[in-house]
């Protein structure tokens, strides 16, 4: 009878280490394409974890631009502390739809079915500069919003270009 008490014991433990570890490393390659339509879109689902106070962001969006117009290239930079991951969208500055694409840039993953990037590693990084492509048609206003994440646990969401 105590054999089996140990072994549930046993069990357990590699259960909740496994566990563990996976939740620590969850998206390392970034995002998943439902981050932008879940209940908290933008953020990311990391259990309990929320996101920081805008104000205390350590972290800039700036884009070279906010007027577009058909097929014109914007370059956004992300920049500030040491940060792990993103994930951007461009929106419409009048009607907030998701508009246009990013391109495919070194160690990143684009979402085109709802205009975003996100991070394609788990590397350190002190700054990422994006490239988004305007629509074939059209012209207006753009933003770009999302999240940053310093780590696992610490994240700003919600951050607006610049």
């Amino acid at each position: 009878m105590a054999w089996h008490a140990t072994i549930s014991l046993v069990v357990g433990g590699i259960t909740m280490t496994m566990l563990a570890l996976t939740t620590v490393n969850a998206f390392p390659d970034g995002a998943p394409v439902d981050a932008c339509v879940k209940e908290r879109p933008n953020q990311p689902y990391h259990g309990q974890a929320r996101p920081q106070p805008l104000s205390t962001s350590p972290y800039q969006i700036i884009a070279s631009s906010q007027k577009y117009t058909p097929g014109k290239q914007i370059s956004v930079t992300i920049r500030g502390d040491v940060f792990k991951g993103f994930f951007l969208q461009a929106r419409n500055a009048n009607t907030h739809a998701w508009i246009g694409n990013f391109a495919q840039t070194p160690n990143t993953k684009t979402h085109d079915e709802c205009s975003a990037v996100t991070h394609a590693d788990p590397k350190d990084k002190q700054e990422a500069t994006l490239i988004w492509n305007a629509p074939a048609h059209g012209g207006g206003q753009v933003y770009f919003t999302g999240s940053v994440l310093k780590d696992y646990a610490t994240f700003w969401a919600d951050l607006v270009s610049q």
